[in-house]
């Protein structure tokens, strides 16, 4: 049985056009006191989270007719930030890092049972919604300045474009500049318990956030593995 952890109805908008997954998703995240609307075609679904302002969306990638789940998170990434959460059949590392280009916050593997569906949404919402403690205002490394306060990230002198999710890993390893982070501690401060053990997740993260910021992501001056271990920011100026 699923613990009703979330007393305040937040409207969570899922978008796919299977009706018995739109069942299953409503049914369990209406047990957990969500709220719960759909969309089944991608006109409707870029109005609805227009005008509905859900806290989180859940988008499925395919689509039998009209623009996929891909394109669809790109056009609401155009006029809003909310949350989104991508439905696939496929959890091939292309397709998650497609789906983080576009602006995924996180990415949801069908088939799927109850629990692992509401413990993701807890998730992503929690991630959301957790104010920053900024320690300081901005750090300054070689070509890469992140700015704390505005959320904002320079590479070379031209601003980089980061997700929600991709500016908070960035800036756990700028807290810990110079050190080491261990995957699962990596894994626990940005994303949460749940993911702990989900290296593959944190390993794809990493590659596109390389591919952003570093000149050469296959030999990256930023961001260095230790293998088997975990990540560092490094800045050799700042020791």
């Amino acid at each position: 049985m699923i613990n009703k952890e979330n007393q305040i109805k937040e409207k969570i908008l899922i978008v796919e056009d299977q009706p018995q997954v739109i069942r299953l998703v409503t049914e369990v995240l209406r047990a957990v006191g969500y709220d719960v609307i759909a969309a089944t075609s991608s006109d409707i679904a870029i109005e609805m989270a227009a005008t509905e302002q859900p806290a989180l969306i859940l988008l499925d990638i395919m689509f039998p007719h009209g623009p996929d789940g891909f394109e669809l998170c790109r056009r609401i990434r155009q006029f809003s930030d909310l949350p989104v959460i991508m439905l696939t059949a496929r959890a091939r590392e292309n397709d998650i890092l497609r789906g983080f280009e576009v602006g995924a916050d996180d990415y949801l593997t069908k088939p799927f049972n109850a629990k692992e569906l509401v413990a993701r949404v807890q998730a992503v919402l929690r991630r959301t919604h957790q104010p920053d403690k900024i320690v300081t205002s901005s750090l300054k490394c070689g070509g890469l300045v992140i700015n704390f306060a505005r959320h904002s990230v320079q590479a070379n002198g031209k601003e980089v474009p980061l997700t929600r999710t991709e500016f908070s890993l960035l800036r756990q390893l700028a807290l810990n500049l110079n050190r080491v982070m261990l995957n699962q501690d990596l894994l626990n401060e940005v994303w949460g318990q749940e993911y702990r053990d989900d290296i593959d997740y944190l390993r794809a993260y990493i590659r596109y956030l390389r591919l952003k910021l570093e000149k050469d992501p296959s030999h990256p001056e930023y961001i260095v593995t230790s293998p088997g271990t975990g990540y560092m920011l490094t800045c050799p100026d700042k020791e």
